[in-house]
């Protein structure tokens, strides 16, 4: 039984920090791929998103 943290200790648990790391790094993946797909979308055609917000009459 290990009382005191030891690194014949932790060997045998899952190790917290590494998780954490892995899981920052799938999030900041997942991040960088929606980035990609949108500035492709807005690349193919770039007057779709402003089309909706400068639609006022001019009168």
């Amino acid at each position: 039984m290990c009382i005191l943290m030891e690194d014949s200790c932790m060997s045998d648990g899952i190790d917290v920090d590494k998780g954490f790391a892995i899981a920052f790094i799938v999030l900041v993946f997942v991040f960088l791929i929606v980035m990609v797909f949108r500035c492709v979308k807005l690349v193919n055609n770039p007057y779709e998103i402003s089309s909706t917000t400068a639609d006022l009459p001019l009168n």
